[in-house]
């Protein structure tokens, strides 16, 4: 099964492909992109240690000869050194504005990648390969690219669109259950915020997905990509319908902010608990249904998913603390901080008239929480 999701955006339109055996066939996908038979593979450890070999040896199939560099993996990669590390090596590869760059990993080698690529001799095309459920479904469409800083997350990047994604379903098989689950929370967000249906598709399927069924694995990764790649089209740049992609991410940002960027909280796991918040906050505006959030907050504990403060483990700051980390979020405008809020499931829009004190009263009650 192979499913081709385009996103049409002019010039700098592309293809995601996704099934299972792209990887070992990633020399024939990429080779008509290439000026020459010369790439730059950039992965991280985990990824090389079990995949690497098989890329290489698929491009290599093509006559095309590869540098590899593996960073270290984890969030705390996603900064200004290994950025900078990352594009020092491109430029002694003599990678030229024509070649192509390969994003091999989850969405911190692709964001940071995909960074390094826009501002490497003022724009190199790449290529993303994901190799988490996350990135498949979200992180490698749609050209956002980036690091984190001291200040937050994702406040230094750049729009970058990549040439190709190729998202091979059969590489999801090596996740440790936890990163499979926090790929799954972005999936829910999809039929959260624009496809009741789909959400009801996962309540039922959501089982037999987690559990590697690749029908199951493969609609809902082309499902995802074609509701972000529609959303993508009409709102490339964020001005508007595409901050409903952030549903959760306020909240989300601020808790990886307050735990450091570690696994203590996976970015997955921080959507599942921003979106059960988000939707709290809906219901307290009186804006959708009181069984909406029970819904939600249903349907991730029955995947076995974080859906609470209290799943985060350590300490973490109070609700005025919380608060002011949202203040960093880059969805804030004129100082005022926009949510991404519901009417009910599907039902997702922009909020910019959030009262401060009714969100600072939904965190006091949920670090209040067993």
């Amino acid at each position: 099964m192979r499913t081709v999701v385009p996103v049409a955006l002019g010039a700098r339109s592309y293809e995601v492909r996704i099934g299972e055996g792209l990887i070992d066939g990633a020399g024939a996908e990429i080779l008509p992109f290439l000026r020459r038979r010369k790439v730059a593979v950039v992965t991280d450890e985990s990824v090389a240690a079990l995949h690497l070999e098989r890329l290489v040896a698929a491009l290599a199939s093509q006559g095309i000869a590869v540098s590899t560099l593996s960073l270290p993996p984890g969030e705390g990669t996603k900064g200004w050194p290994q950025f900078a590390r990352c594009v020092e090596w491109l430029l002694e590869q003599k990678i030229e504005r024509r070649d192509i760059v390969i994003a091999f990993g989850g969405g911190v080698i692709g964001d940071l990648v995909g960074f390094a690529a826009a501002v490497l001799r003022r724009g190199v095309r790449f290529v993303q390969i994901p190799t988490t459920l996350l990135a498949q479904v979200d992180s490698s469409v749609g050209g956002k690219t980036g690091i984190n800083t001291t200040q937050g997350k994702n406040l230094v990047g750049a729009f970058h669109q990549p040439s190709l994604v190729l998202a091979d379903i059969g590489v999801l098989d090596s996740l440790p259950p936890r990163d499979f689950l926090a790929g799954y929370g972005e999936v829910v967000k999809y039929g959260l915020l624009g496809d009741a249906a789909f959400f009801d598709w996962l309540e039922s399927a959501g089982p037999e997905l987690a559990a590697g069924d690749k029908v199951a694995r493969h609609r809902a990764v082309a499902r995802s990509v074609e509701m972000k790649a529609g959303i993508v089209e009409r709102d490339e740049t964020e001005e508007g319908e595409r901050a409903l992609l952030n549903l959760g991410h306020t909240f989300c940002h601020a808790l990886e902010k307050a735990t450091g960027y570690s696994d203590r909280l996976l970015h997955g796991e921080g959507v599942a608990i921003g979106c059960a918040l988000a939707f709290e906050l809906s219901q307290r505006l009186g804006l959708c249904p009181q069984e909406a959030p029970s819904r939600v907050r249903a349907h991730l504990k029955a995947m076995g998913m974080k859906t609470d403060l209290s799943d985060i483990p350590g300490g973490l700051p109070g609700a005025e603390h919380l608060l002011n980390l949202m203040g960093q979020d880059k969805k804030v405008v004129d100082g005022r901080l926009r949510f991404i809020l519901a009417r009910d499931i599907g039902q997702a829009f922009v909020a910019e008239d959030v009262p401060p004190s009714v969100v600072l009263t939904l965190l006091n009650d949920a670090l209040a929480r067993p």
